[in-house]
Order: structure tokens, then sequence, then C-alpha cells
């Protein structure tokens, strides 16, 4: 078992993996820039090192510092959260070359799925179902329109090495290809270095389920089931919950057998999610990510597994202690993400919080780093903490959800929590009826009524 974990990481997620740590005996260390020298994961891990300045090209993203961090500590294993340099494949290679312990997948697994490309080719191989698409990278506008006219518009135009919706445009006709393949190019180039695009049908009206994974070294695989994460806005999940209300047993044991069987031969090791579109009982595959989820905490509820305890024995060389017939799903789980932003314009409200109380009960979890005192900084993402739910079915799920937004109090900046609450009263959120581009039309007609 590795002895001192450094995390790379900030905010909820790091203060997430030092308590699975302190729960295993392992000594941990912060890691932080100057504008989070109070945050919480900072007073609460056993030792703590200063990276750089607020940027976080110059602190969280600083590889060499994050080295030199472990080396003055003593840490012989990094987790890396989410976010950041989590899906990095340079950063496990250094870590590699420093014999210190990368808890997540191998860098030829992330280089891999890292590049929507070839990970569709691959999982295509191992027996994946994919969304119909072009053959690979497409270069010219005119293959653009002439794959769109061969699978049919409308059509998504994707950067190969996209994520968060950037460099994702939908072109429903000839005309309307040229402009999206031009912007998708150009943004993918922007936001990622590299132009290179694909294009897949676009769906009408399909749910966004993901299927938890995790394997060990020693060929051992289970799936956790599923998430439904079709409430979203730009790309961006703002709601989930587990399990989905769309899926029966038999599907579920069946899309689950055939992505445990892929990530078997895959060799992979450590969690991972495998994400699809769902519509008309069909499931595509859209991509897979090598790390933990934002999402976890709704899996693990109805599982009763510690996702981040079991990627920390994984690392340290462990065999699973389950199998799949072990795996029982109890009752329902829901998160809402608390941002720090309008509930109506969803722009960043960065600044001090100055009353902070975290909702308690039955079934009630809060992941946050925020206390009263604490300065939301205006250099990182605006996630203030996962309100996660957890019930015997839905409707108890959302009765408490309800419950627990009352209690929830965060003063002096404002959130998303007006937003869940007034989700909470419509019809369609109540009955589970909706699918990914359901919450912007609600949220376009809510703004002009």
């Amino acid at each position: 078992m590795v002895s001192k974990v450094l995390i790379a990481n900030r905010g909820e997620i790091a203060l997430r993996v030092i308590r699975a740590c302190q729960e295993m005996g392992i000594a941990t260390v912060a890691v932080h820039s100057t504008a989070d020298e109070k945050a919480m994961h900072v007073r609460l891990a056993d030792e703590s090192v200063c990276l750089g300045p607020p940027a976080a090209k110059d602190s969280y993203l600083n590889i060499a510092a994050i080295v030199s961090a472990c080396e003055i500590t003593g840490a012989d294993a990094v987790h890396p959260g989410y976010g950041f340099l989590s899906e990095n494949a340079k950063f496990v290679d250094v870590l590699d070359a420093h014999h210190i312990t990368f808890i997540g997948p191998t860098g030829d697994h992330i280089r891999l799925m890292g590049d929507k490309i070839t990970a569709k080719d691959k999982v295509k191989e191992l027996g994946i179902p994919v969304v119909p698409g072009s053959d690979g990278e497409v270069l010219t506008v005119e293959d653009a329109i002439k794959v769109g006219q061969d699978i049919g518009y409308p059509v998504l135009v994707k950067a190969s090495s996209g994520g968060g919706g950037r460099g994702m445009k939908i072109a429903r006709n000839d005309t309307e290809m040229k402009e999206a393949f031009s912007t998708a190019r150009s943004e993918a180039k922007a936001a990622f270095g590299d132009d290179a695009v694909y294009i897949e049908k676009f769906l009408e009206k399909p749910r966004h389920i993901e299927i938890q994974v995790i394997a060990d070294t020693h060929g051992n695989v289970a799936h956790l089931g599923e998430r439904d994460c079709s409430l979203q806005r730009r790309h961006q999940k703002v709601f989930e919950e587990a399990p989905s209300t769309v899926l029966d047993d038999a599907a579920r044991e069946d899309i689950g057998k055939i992505v445990s069987t892929a990530i078997k031969n895959l060799g992979y090791r450590g969690v991972g999610t495998v994400e699809f579109l769902y519509e008309d009982g069909k499931f595509y595959f859209i991509e897979m990510n090598t790390r933990l989820q934002v999402e976890h905490p709704v899996t693990e509820m109805i599982t009763g597994l510690d996702l981040v305890r079991e990627q920390i024995r994984i690392a340290s060389g462990e065999k699973l202690n389950f199998t799949q017939a072990d795996i029982e799903f109890q009752g329902h789980a829901v998160e809402c993400r608390i941002n720090a932003e309008n509930a109506k314009t969803f722009t960043p409200s960065p600044g001090l919080i100055s009353h902070y109380h975290a909702p308690g009960g039955l079934g009630v979890r809060m992941d946050s780093a925020a206390y009263g005192g604490y300065s939301i900084p205006p250099h990182y993402d605006s996630l203030i903490g996962k309100l996660i739910i957890y019930g015997r079915d839905r409707d108890e799920c959302l009765m408490r959800m309800k419950r627990a937004l009352n209690e929830l109090v965060i003063d002096g900046i404002e959130s998303t929590i007006p937003l869940f609450e007034e989700l909470l009263e419509a019809e369609a959120f109540n009955t589970a009826d909706y699918d990914i581009h359901w919450l912007e039309n609600w949220l376009e007609n809510s703004s002009e009524s």
C-alpha cells in the first residue's frame, strides 16, 4: 500500500481524497496556489506545499512543481482528482520516470481515450456500440458535406481532442455544415491546440447514460451500474442520478456486460466511465473518461463502495475484493452541482462566503470545501459543492432534496441553489421525462416568461 499521497488538485475533490486517505491510515500532502492558501484541503492535509501563483498553469498544471513537492515531502503516490492533470498522459509518464505511483490508469490508456477518433475506433473494435459517423478525421469541408449527406443530417462536428462542449457544432444541411466545420476547427485549435474534427450522427432526443467501471491489475473487472446525466447546459452536467429511470434490469445487465468485457480486453486499470447517448433502446458510445467523475458519489450511495479507496487499493497493486455478483444496487441517489453562479445568467460569482451551513439528516451528503469566511477565487471553476441525496426511491430523493436545499445556506455570493428549487417545481423534472436538450429549452422558456 502506498504510504503518502499527494493530491494534485483543490476544492471539494481534494478534500474527498484526503478523507479517504485518512480512513485508510495514509498520510496526505495538499498542494495549492497562493490563492488557495486558506482553502480547507490545505488545512486538513498532513502537509501542504505552495506550487505558485493563482493561474493554473503556474500552479495546479505545473508538473515540475508537483514532482518537486513529491520529492520534498516524500510522497510516493499522486491522486489527480478530476480536471487539471487527471487525464494528462505526459504527467503520468513523468511520475513513472520518478517512480511515483499515479493513482489512475496508464499513460497509454489516457492517450488512447483522450483522442475521440482513436477512442471511437478502439471501442468499436472491442464491441461497444458507437454513433454512426465519419471514418476518422475529416480534413476538408467538401468531405464533411459528403459525410453529412451519407449518414443523413442533422450531424455533429466534434473536436477530436475536445471536451465540455467546446469544438462541437450542429449542422442540419450542407449550408450549415460549411460554417459548423470551420467554427468547430477554429474552436478546437484555440481550446486544445488541435484542429482535428470528426463527424457523427446528431441524435434528436437522447439521454446521457454513463457506465461506471472498475478494474484491477490482475484482470478483475466489474461495472457499478449507470448514472443518468441528461440534465445539461452547454454540454456541462448540472444534475445526475443513479439508477436511470429509462433502463430496466435487462438493459442494465446487457450494457454492463458489454462494457466490462471491453474494459477487460483493453487491459485497463483503475476506475473509468464509458459514456453513451441512449435513444430508442439503443446505446451509442461518445467517450470514455479515464478518471474519477464529479458525479461519482451517486454510484457510491447505491453500491456502498468508496471509489477513491478502491482507486488507491488498485494503484497499490491489490485485487478487487468483490466480484460482479457481489454488487447490489439499492435505492436511488441524485446529485445537484451547486456553483458560484447566477442561477439565471450563469455568470460566475466569486467572492467572500459570509455564512455557510451544510444540510444534514438521513440520506444527505454535502461534498464541499466551503466554509463561512472562505473566499471563492475567480481563477478556477465555480463549483462550490455537490449536494448528494439518497433515498429508497426517486420520489423520496426529490422530497429530501427539497428539504436539504431549504437548509443549505451560502450567503455573500450568488449560487445555483434557486435553479434546483425551480426545477423541483417542473413536471418534466419530477417525472424524469426529459432528454439532453430539455434543460436548455426549459431555461430559455423560463427566461422569456
